[in-house]
């Protein structure tokens, strides 16, 4: 479980130093918002990384250390080079630069996700995943108080190179665990059987790529399931990309946002986590994605509050304390819900595309974020993001008597093949689940 906390913490160290970390030194660099909101796109990896999630499963990796510990370190020390790039860039001068470098980090960090979401699944008893996803979500949280109030702190005191190079750093985390931690088994039909030619050419298609996505797709209302995980998380995406800004033309210092928006920032969010599981565990992933849906909804509210407020300390901490608390409890509820949507003979691939759709809100659209704050002001802009999450959750209510449906039916299926073998043509009771 610490080795999971590990790599939870080397997961989400890369995320803010492309999102509001890099936000923050854009903007004292002088950089206009609508830019600012722009480089939102760097971060369109994370949204397709199940594109390349089957190749990662299946290609031998470049480090001979075993298949997941061998693509983990590989892409680490990839990724630790291109933070000390990024970090090294004048945003002066070197704006295009900079947009391919982070970028370049965007894409090595949602690879390094793969391969840990893939690992602690694999490496974890079934009665150890609830478990090991609070861990990794701690880790993930300690991360991002780090890359947040650590690396404005830094840069604050030594500069912006300096921040990013202690971040890259940080890595060697995570990749302790991937050179002393154990490699998991691999499962049946995910080896590779020795065919050649074009019938292994379709067999390993079949099971790495178009597997997953067929059998998802068996799921009824599946496609309306995916436009919900876009959409879920969108109202929360559009105030994350333009908080940063706002605290900046507020007037705040850098250690005023490090000392407020991310170190009470970072123990509302561990107390939004703890709620939500609880929510979570006492009424289930789908009623608890609906209340906590609409409570991400109000806690946007409080920028409103902010806007108007001006520079006041105190109305940070409780803007801060409201966004962080709500949210972590929809990710939670979210996180809880994507687990019980993916089967276990393709868990790895399947998280992964569902876990990119909840990111496009985050990237493609939120990236719009800069533009309209600028033509609507700061107050109507943040008024739009407590409303932009409705839909998903009208979505969610058409949903939820198709899954009762589908969960009573699933029911019936493992109850009838108790007493009969599986077949050995079926990919899904040959495997061993994962």
């Amino acid at each position: 479980m610490l080795q999971v906390l590990a790599l939870g913490f080397a997961s989400g160290l890369p995320l803010l130093l492309t999102f509001s970390t890099l936000s923050a030194w854009l903007a004292t660099a002088g950089v206009r918002r609508a830019t600012i909101g722009t480089f939102a796109l760097v971060g369109t990896p994370y949204a397709f990384k199940f594109l390349w999630a089957p190749l990662i499963d299946r290609l031998p990796p470049p480090l001979p250390l075993g298949r997941r510990r061998g693509w983990g370190i590989t892409i680490q020390i990839m990724l630790i080079g291109a933070i000390l790039s990024l970090g090294s860039c004048k945003p002066q001068h070197d704006l295009a630069l900079m947009s391919a470098l982070s970028l370049l980090v965007a894409f090595l960090s949602a690879s390094q996700d793969i391969v840990i979401d893939a690992w602690r699944v694999e490496i974890l008893e079934l009665d150890l995943q609830g478990p090991g996803a609070g861990m990794i979500q701690t880790g993930y949280r300690l991360a991002m108080l780090v890359s947040g109030a650590g690396a404005l702190v830094i840069a604050a005191r030594a500069g912006w190179f300096a921040a990013y190079a202690t971040m890259a750093a940080m890595l060697g985390v995570g990749m302790l665990v991937f050179l002393f931690g154990p490699e998991p088994k691999v499962p049946a039909g995910t080896a590779h059987t020795g065919a050649v030619g074009w019938k292994g050419v379709r067999r390993s298609f079949a099971t790495a790529v178009a597997g997953p996505f067929t059998d998802f797709m068996r799921r009824p209302l599946w496609l309306v399931i995916l436009i919900f995980i876009v959409g879920y998380k969108l109202g929360e995406a559009l105030a994350g990309v333009m908080a940063m800004p706002l605290y900046i033309s507020l007037g705040f210092s850098l250690n005023e946002i490090a000392a407020v928006s991310k170190l009470v920032g970072f123990f509302a969010t561990v107390a939004g986590a703890l709620i939500g599981g609880v929510v979570t565990l006492r009424f289930g992933p789908r009623h608890s994605l609906m209340l906590c849906g609409v409570l991400q909804s109000v806690g946007n509210l409080f920028f409103v509050l902010q806007a108007v407020g001006g520079h006041r300390l105190g109305y940070l901490v409780l803007c801060v304390s409201a966004e962080n608390v709500t949210g972590a409890m929809a990710g939670a509820a979210l996180i809880s819900y994507l687990s019980s949507l993916c089967s276990p003979a393709f868990t790895a691939t399947q998280y992964a595309l569902l876990s990119s759709l909840a990111a496009v809100g985050r990237t493609l659209v939120a990236s719009s974020g800069g533009v309209l704050a600028e033509k609507l002001g700061w107050v109507k802009f943040f008024f739009l993001t407590t409303v932009a999450t409705a839909p998903a959750l009208v979505l969610l209510l058409w949903i939820g008597p198709h899954d009762d449906l589908r969960n009573d039916q699933l029911d019936r299926d493992v109850a009838s093949k108790d007493n009969t073998s599986g077949d050995p043509n079926d990919l899904s009771s040959s495997e061993e689940p994962s």
